[in-house]
């Protein structure tokens, strides 16, 4: 745990990198892994980023970036950069951070986010599917993404993405009754919730009761404003972190995503330890 939570109770913590310019700070654009980088186009390295799955684009302007598990394809309009790697053309998606809050806490430079090749995730907000996307990538062909979104307008987008990626089980229903979706979705490793809701904390928690193994993980967004916009938002993050104690959560970070996004925080940790 960092500085309780993270850097006077839920202040920015600076760390996000110039606005415009990238990932650059902390926990984004550094190799950590090792190993020699490909070239991608004529000016472009990609090198593995600190966390499996994820990696750096080098060029005129450093970016986060996916292995496609859908070459060809375009979610959002992002970047695609093909690399070739002997008689293999591979592709990587440029990950934006102001479009996505897990990459917004990468760039942040959160210690942990435990989505990785071979993961099991279950994702609630899933909205349109531009995150699942990138989540549907770092997971790959081993792992995959359980996506739950209310919204029947996102939904038809949701599943039109998972068209292409065999990996993901879009779920257009309400996160609030996940008995509704439980003959979809198996026991999990990670829980991740970006559903904007005064109760937010108990939906993840109804639904990590049902889904998420002992010693698993979870990642939550909280936007301040959604819950009380009558307060700060760090009282309300602390309120939060409370809120997940009670409910079997072991929060073990928090950060804001400035410059990313305004008065929100993602918050990381175990649920329900195994002793």
């Amino acid at each position: 745990v960092r500085g309780d939570f993270g850097g006077g109770r839920g202040a920015p913590r600076g760390r996000g990198g110039p606005p415009r310019g990238g990932p650059r700070g902390r926990g984004a654009p550094r190799g950590g892994r090792g190993g020699r980088g490909m070239k991608g186009g004529s000016k472009v390295l990609v090198e593995p980023h600190r966390f499996p799955g994820i990696f750096i684009a080098r060029g005129n302007e450093d970016s986060l970036v996916t292995k496609s598990l859908a070459p060809g394809e375009s979610v959002y309009q992002e970047k695609r950069i093909p690399v070739q790697v002997g008689e293999d053309k591979i592709e990587y998606r440029v990950w934006n951070p102001y479009r996505s809050k897990i990459a917004a806490a990468i760039l942040g430079g959160i210690d942990q986010i435990w989505i990785q090749p071979g993961a099991k995730v279950l994702y609630l907000g899933a909205a349109s599917g531009t995150t699942v996307s990138h989540v549907s990538d770092i997971v790959g062909p081993e792992g995959a993404v359980y996506a739950v979104e209310f919204s029947h307008r996102s939904g038809r987008d949701l599943v039109n993405m998972a068209k292409k990626r065999t990996n993901v089980v879009p779920i257009v229903d309400d996160a609030r009754h996940p008995m509704r979706y439980r003959m979809l979705v198996p026991m999990v490793d990670v829980i991740f919730a970006d559903v904007a809701q005064r109760d937010q904390a108990r939906i993840l928690a109804h639904n990590a009761q049902h889904f998420v193994k002992n010693g698993g993980h979870f990642v939550i967004s909280i936007k301040a404003n959604c819950i009380d916009s009558t307060v700060e938002p760090s009282v309300v993050f602390e309120r939060e972190i409370e809120t997940l104690k009670e409910m079997g959560f072991v929060p073990k970070e928090m950060l804001t995503l400035e410059p990313y996004e305004v008065d929100h925080a993602v918050v990381a940790g175990e649920y329900k330890p195994i002793e």
